[in-house]
């Protein structure tokens, strides 16, 4: 069975908030946050408004948008959160609800920033299998309400927004090999955490906000990406010019800048979000996809690098067909 991504639709809240509504709060200004991050604006989430909301409206574009697809014969969701609206019952079962669809599987994914990518790569496995024929995967969340605005190195990152895309079975494979990985040992160095733990003997706070060690991340993120977009080439027997489009996790813009830099890739062929709308974690890599679609740059049949990187610490990359 082979599997292809059909459609995707993105959804992200009214609520503009620009890099001067911070200046009141912690010591910073719209230049400073530009020239560390390439942030502008990000998107905040209502009081009333929450990671199952974002899903819905992001199907509700996905229909809109492309004409003659339908939920018909979904058999799967699979959303990718680090913010769901409750532990219980999942956001996929949010979704389902929603829109009434029957004899569904529902699964919430944890993989922070690379949740998005992990979700395309288990539809692929579950189409393969045979078990299934018709999955959404969203990645989707609203980390204004759990970011910590006395941060100065971190609050100013991150925004809120949904991505959902509809994995198909097709004639040929579209969605191609695949990476995954994790490095725990990092754990320490981004973080949102409930209860008080300990981790490797130190001690992990727990007020129920994100957590980042900015300069360890950098580095780690720079180094293991680079790494990756090689292996993704290699196990997929393509060289560098045969890809259209390289999108990463949109964390900061300077960490894109220096892969780019790394692996050779020029940046206009690097696919980004972060600008608009800060780091969405998980939805920031459908984002990206959608953004450039409606600007008309990726075409039928482009080839597309996608991978995401986040807390854990963890990766996950694929290659696809648009």
């Amino acid at each position: 069975m082979n599997a292809q991504i059909k459609a995707i639709g993105v959804y992200a809240p009214s609520q503009i908030i620009p890099n001067d509504w911070f200046t009141d709060k912690i010591e910073t200004n719209s230049d400073w946050i530009i020239s560390r991050t390439g942030i502008r604006e990000r998107r905040f989430a209502g009081k009333d408004e929450y990671t199952s909301d974002l899903c819905v409206n992001a199907v509700k574009n996905l229909l809109a948008e492309n004409p003659g697809v339908t939920l018909d014969g979904v058999d799967f969701i699979i959303v990718a959160t680090t913010t769901a609206d409750q532990i219980m019952p999942s956001m996929a079962t949010r979704v389902q609800n929603y829109f009434n669809i029957e004899n569904c599987g529902c699964l919430d994914i944890m993989a922070a920033c690379a949740g998005f990518v992990y979700g395309l790569i288990l539809a692929k496995g579950l189409i393969a299998a045979g078990t299934h024929k018709k999955v959404l995967v969203f990645g989707a969340e609203t980390l204004s309400k759990f970011t910590d605005y006395a941060d100065r190195s971190s609050c100013i990152l991150f925004g809120d927004a949904a991505g959902a895309a509809l994995v198909e079975t097709s004639d040929k494979s579209k969605i191609f090999n695949c990476v995954t990985g994790s490095d725990g040992s990092h754990g320490k160095d981004l973080y949102l955490s409930q209860h008080a733990t300990v981790v490797d003997g130190e001690q992990i706070d727990a007020n129920g906000k994100i957590h980042q060690n900015g300069k360890v991340v950098f580095k780690w993120a720079v180094r293991t990406m680079s790494q990756k977009i090689n292996e993704l080439l290699t196990i997929n027997n393509l060289e560098r010019d045969q890809l259209d489009w390289v999108i990463l996790h949109s964390a900061n813009l300077r960490i894109i800048e220096a892969v780019a830099l790394e692996t050779g890739f020029p940046m206009d062929k690097m696919l980004t979000s972060i600008e608009l709308f800060g780091n969405t974690s998980s939805a920031s890599i459908p984002l990206a996809w959608d953004i450039a679609a409606k600007a008309g740059k990726i075409k039928t049949g482009d080839k597309m690098l996608l991978l995401g990187f986040g807390g854990g610490l963890t990766y996950a990359g694929v290659i696809v067909e648009a």
